[in-house]
């Protein structure tokens, strides 16, 4: 009894310094961004006065505050216009992406034969790709919805892809072995193996889609009362009007961080109970 009293008492302080650390990790995971945030504003501010800078060159943060809650109603609407590419974009990439997936997960025939296009379509830039676009569509909704789903497709496609294919032998050999088919195979093994690799890309895929988005935005050229925030910076920057440009570019800015966020919680929330990865974080 001694003896794993001793041994208690020795561990007890490594225990402690482990908690410790723990804590200041998790304290510093939202201070220190912060604090560097703060700092690199307040250097941005003291670089204008310091320089007398004018406005329409680099604006005093102050001053961009200023201008996004004046224009708000001009950039929050444009904003709108932007998120529903966004979304809508996203949402045909997660169907085409897992779809596909699932095809090529069925039949490597089909994988060796269409994968290719796949990557052609992602290693192409999409300004490249756009003159075409213009030319055969007519609808520009349909074209800014077309450059933007091209950029978010392949993330998801190629990693549900590596999902599917990545499921241990032996629980596939043990399924086949009690007789399942190959619908049962996917919904009860290969689906839920592929879901960690599935949201992963779809973390990656909402970034990517904000940002088709506004570039499709940029090279189409959209303008009017309609347009999405690309048009407003477009503008912004033919009238020198700065304050506008920059509380644009902080508004798409904190739109993709907030999907960030979103996309990682809901992974968070799907996987917290059963995979290693989100397991780890809640310990």
């Amino acid at each position: 009894m001694t003896a794993i009293d001793d041994t208690a008492l020795k561990l007890d302080p490594e225990e402690a310094r482990r908690a410790r650390q723990e804590r200041l990790e998790r304290i510093g995971k939202w201070v220190l961004p912060l604090a560097i945030m703060v700092l690199a504003i307040w250097l941005w501010d003291r670089i204008c006065v310091w320089n007398e800078i004018p406005q329409y060159i680099l604006p005093r943060p102050g001053v961009v505050l200023q201008t996004l809650h004046n224009d708000a109603g001009l950039l929050f609407s444009s904003l709108l216009v932007t998120l529903r590419i966004t979304f809508l974009s996203l949402l045909l990439a997660v169907i085409g992406g897992v779809g596909l997936a699932v095809l090529f997960a069925q039949s490597k025939w089909v994988e060796m034969s269409f994968f290719p296009f796949a990557i052609v379509l992602q290693v192409t830039p999409i300004v490249a790709i756009f003159p075409l676009i213009n030319i055969y569509v007519n609808n520009q909704t349909v074209k800014l919805l077309l450059c933007a789903w091209i950029v978010a497709f392949f993330p998801i496609l190629s990693n549900t892809t590596l999902g599917l294919n990545s499921v241990d032998r032996n629980l596939r050999d043990l399924f086949k072995l009690n007789g399942a088919t190959r619908w049962q195979q996917l919904r009860y093994l290969r689906l839920p193996a592929a879901m960690p690799y599935f949201l992963g890309g779809l973390k990656i895929a909402g970034g990517l889609s904000l940002i088709g988005a506004v570039v499709a935005e940029f090279v189409a050229g959209a303008q009017g009362q309609s347009s999405g925030l690309a048009s407003r910076i477009i503008e912004a920057g033919y009238r020198l009007n700065a304050p506008r440009l920059f509380a644009a570019l902080i508004l798409i800015s904190l739109t993709g961080i907030l999907i960030f966020l979103v996309l990682s919680l809901v992974s968070h929330l799907i996987l917290r109970r059963w995979h290693e990865s989100a397991l780890k974080q809640e310990r």
